[in-house]
């Protein structure tokens, strides 16, 4: 429990009863009866102001989030749909993206709900999903009843919520950690989305890959090595010179996306203004760019070439959140290939940063809002979230199970038995900053990574980067 009271502590919080402050407007909902959340960690807004992130709501006009008529349908889509029960043979539908760790309990779920049954959709990747979700809802038609919103994307619905139902009740009250709630919470209170997990960040290694480079293996002696980011950039330039042919790090856009998990403003002010001209932005393109000859391997994250990186020994190390570990166990193979040794270090370069961590909500579309909300509240109990950590390596943002003694013994054989548990409660104890996400953050950071991959690609820094500003321009 020490580092769950360290945690507490680097978040500036105690465990305390909820802040009626910040009580969530309440609607009735016939629900069963889930165990109540837990008492909720806060986090200090520091100069984030919840009233400040709408002041420029109309810049997310251009978001099809924000479009109150709909292509090809007479209805008011801020309508709720008209509630009905399933019929038969009817399931709940919902619609992931990645992997979620949903399988087994939506099964489990199945089996003891039969007439309420779940069917579930998943979509590769995150983009893909959002320009499927801006499609149907300009168009106000096939949304499933449960949708999965990235977190970066929160803020979009947050500023446009009229197409989503409030789901506040008093049985989640203090379940999740207070920067998940409040991320997800618009000005008058209604909360858009149940969080699933949180991403505090690692690093994870391939120690093989270090030995061969004459470089420390043991995880304590490796973090000790890269507590800074001058420091890795370091270690970095020691190990390329070891192991030709090998880079340091699986891609330029996961370092930038590491680097910007620790900068309070990366996009936009407190008030929405648009400003990526700042110096903490500056310095991390900069820094990447500067580095992308030497130690990256060039490929955009997610793509093909980054994936095949994992099994040619393309790389040595990877900004790893929790969720990471599945990424890394199906694209380098399970069981590991011979000889191939992950682990996990301690440490992430220049304190903490905390990494994705998703939401699931429900559209009014959907005829079926107490089944989904049923659903859902059920799904992101700490009981589920405990057995998904614990299958897939995704980790909770629920308040009880990061009390769980069984969470801070959790270890992972994949990553040399590493204490994976204990190692990113650590480094959620570490998170000292939480970027301030406004309503344009979503698209500003896909312009972002755009510009660090034309770099990769041999475009010159600043002209990428005067094509950033201009396409951000264009966002506005």
């Amino acid at each position: 429990m020490e580092a769950l009271s360290h945690l507490g502590a680097r978040l500036g919080t105690t465990l305390a009863a909820p802040d009626p402050t910040v009580a969530l407007r309440q609607e009735r909902h016939t629900v069963r009866n889930i165990a109540t959340g837990p008492r909720r960690w806060s986090v200090p807004p520091g100069t984030r102001s919840r009233a400040a992130r709408y002041l420029a709501a109309g810049a997310v006009a251009t978001l099809v989030l924000g479009v109150t008529t709909a292509c090809g349908s007479g209805e008011d889509p801020t309508a709720s749909a008209d509630q009905q029960e399933l019929a038969d043979g009817e399931a709940l539908s919902i619609t992931t993206f990645g992997e979620f760790g949903y399988d087994a309990l939506i099964e489990e779920w199945n089996e003891a709900n039969p007439d309420l049954q779940v069917e579930q959709t998943k979509v590769s990747l995150w983009d893909d999903w959002k320009n499927e979700l801006n499609t149907l809802l300009q168009a106000n038609d096939g949304l499933p009843d449960v949708v999965a919103i990235e977190g970066d994307f929160m803020p979009a619905l947050v500023a446009a919520p009229d197409r989503w139902v409030d789901l506040s009740q008093d049985e989640v009250e203090g379940r999740w950690l207070d920067f998940k709630v409040e991320a997800a919470t618009t000005p008058d209170g209604e909360l858009l989305g149940y969080a699933t997990d949180a991403g505090p960040e690692a690093i994870c290694y391939r120690a093989d890959l270090f030995k061969k480079a004459g470089l420390p293996t043991d995880r304590e002696e490796v973090t000790a090595l890269m507590t800074t980011w001058d420091d890795y950039f370091e270690l970095g330039e020691q190990y390329v010179q070891k192991v030709p042919g090998s880079k340091w790090y699986d891609a330029s856009g996961s370092i930038a996306q590491a680097m910007l998990n620790q900068v309070a403003f990366p996009f936009e002010q407190a008030d929405n203004t648009v400003d990526v001209e700042n110096d903490e932005l500056k310095q991390v393109y900069e820094t990447v760019a500067a580095n992308t000859d030497k130690l990256s391997t060039r490929a955009a994250q997610w793509s093909d070439d980054w994936t095949a990186g994992f099994k040619s020994d393309g790389f040595a190390t990877i900004p790893c959140p929790g969720w990471m570990r599945s990424n890394i166990k199906a694209n380098t193979g399970e069981p590991a290939p011979k000889g191939v040794v992950w682990d996990i270090a301690d440490v992430f370069p220049g304190g903490g940063g905390n990494w994705g961590g998703s939401y699931l909500a429900i559209p009014k579309s959907s005829p079926h809002h107490a089944e989904a909300l049923e659903f859902i509240t059920w799904i992101t109990a700490p009981e589920q979230q405990l057995k998904i950590f614990e299958s897939l390596g995704n980790f909770p943002s629920q308040v009880e199970a990061l009390e769980d003694p069984q969470l801070l013994k959790t270890k992972d054989p994949y990553f040399n038995n590493a204490p994976a548990g204990e190692i990113f409660s650590n480094r959620a104890a570490a998170i000292e900053v939480q970027p301030y996400h406004g309503p344009l953050y979503s698209d500003i950071l896909g312009k972002f990574q755009d510009a660090i991959n034309r770099v990769d690609q041999g475009t010159d820094p600043d002209k990428s980067w005067e094509t950033f500003v201009s396409e951000v321009e264009s966002l506005q």
